[in-house]
């Protein structure tokens, strides 16, 4: 079966970007008191950062290669928030109650120097004087060289992408021939640095890679004695250009029942509230698993994350259509000709979550099967996963 659809080649991400909402600025400056929620009663708590929108991998469910071939312009250094940006803009996302932020991208190692920005956010403290809990998510192909460095400056965890122990399965997923050994090299050399627990993600694509489910299982819980934790993602209606198709997604309770055929599971409690994943076990004790099921089982109701984009525009989503220019706060004077300060950039991200009511995967699991959401949503290339 073919994993290419007919895909329609449209720079979602600068049409996206081009009409970000300018943040509005409240009349009355109210200072965070890091206990702000959104209209539906969700607090702030995590912040996902894009930090390039470049990626080595064109995997057909994120980056297709026929619309990120050689020809496709990304975003120029300029338009990047710079590292002292991203910290000023982290400084005001965790007075707000932001305790995790999560490095992604496209493929955040690709960022020059990017232990330097962890560095920096690594001297962050919340309101209490507690750490952040600093993660990244990566694709595993350079990770191997930079995982005692990322430790080194700060990094708490990272997660991989992977999405089949095949060789031949793999690179065809990732559509650039890079071989599956040198991304568990760079597992072994992040569980050698103490970035853990690991996850390791899984997209499951049926047609395309779920004979892959227990290998993967087999091997992870082989090789790592419970220091990785194997999770398996629902194919995902992200963005426009992967071509998603309902039919090629494996529900969650599918593999999970497969899993258990084989490998006996009994279930855990969340580790904490807003969590993405379902989380299982081995019976035997063999380590952990987990199931993200956005498709078929919405999370929407504590969801507690905001995503910036490499850029700087602002999403409450990951499957938003429209996201606030932050960035021009940063670079732009105020009306009254004066930079725009902490407080008034604290004040309008303030507004923007309090008003936020984004719950697309539970209005999609509303809707009958054959329908499909109106509107061009951002691609997880640009705001990562």
């Amino acid at each position: 079966m073919s994993e290419r659809n007919t895909i329609a080649i449209v720079d979602q991400r600068s049409a996206s970007a081009s009409s970000a909402a300018l943040p509005r600025i409240p009349d009355t400056i109210t200072l965070p008191s890091g206990l702000l929620s959104d209209g539906l009663g969700r607090p702030l708590r995590d912040l996902r950062i894009s930090v390039t929108d470049r990626c080595n991998f064109r995997c057909s469910y994120c980056m297709p290669k026929e619309v990120f071939d050689k020809n496709h312009q990304f975003l120029p250094q300029s338009a990047l928030l710079s590292f002292e940006e991203i910290l000023r803009l982290a400084q005001i996302f965790v007075a707000h109650g932001v305790h995790k932020i999560r490095l992604t991208g496209g493929e955040p190692l690709l960022r020059k120097h990017l232990e330097r920005l962890i560095e920096m956010l690594s001297a962050v403290r919340t309101p209490d004087g507690t750490p952040l809990d600093i993660t990244l998510t990566t694709n595993g192909s350079v990770l191997a060289r930079k995982a005692a460095a990322l430790k080194a400056a700060g990094l708490n965890r990272v997660t991989v992408s992977l999405d089949a122990m095949d060789d031949t399965i793999f690179r065809r997923m990732n559509d650039v021939d890079f071989p599956v050994a040198d991304v568990l090299a760079g597992i072994d050399a992040a569980v050698a640095a103490g970035l853990g627990p690991i996850k390791v993600n899984m997209v499951v694509k049926r047609g395309t890679n779920e004979q892959e489910i227990l290998p993967m299982a087999r091997y992870f819980r082989d090789h790592y004695d419970g220091h990785v934790i194997l999770r398996f993602i629902e194919y995902m209606d992200v963005g426009a250009t992967n071509g998603w198709r309902m039919d090629e997604v494996m529900p969650s309770a599918e593999v999970q029942r497969l899993l258990d055929l084989h490998f006996p599971l009994e279930a855990l409690d969340p580790s904490q509230s807003g969590e993405t994943a379902e989380r299982w076990r081995y019976r035997d004790g063999r380590g952990e698993v987990g199931f993200i099921s956005s498709v078929t089982q919405a999370f929407c109701g504590d969801c507690s994350r905001a995503r910036l984009s490499t850029e700087g525009q602002l999403y409450l989503c990951l499957f938003a259509q429209q996201g606030y220019d932050l960035r021009s706060l940063l670079r732009q004077p105020h009306p009254t000709g004066r930079p725009y300060t902490d407080d008034d950039i604290a004040a309008a991200v303030g507004l923007i979550w309090q008003e936020r009511d984004d719950r697309y995967s539970q209005l999609r699991a509303s809707q009958p099967a054959s329908s499909s959401a109106s509107g061009r949503r951002i691609e997880m290339s640009y705001i990562g996963g």
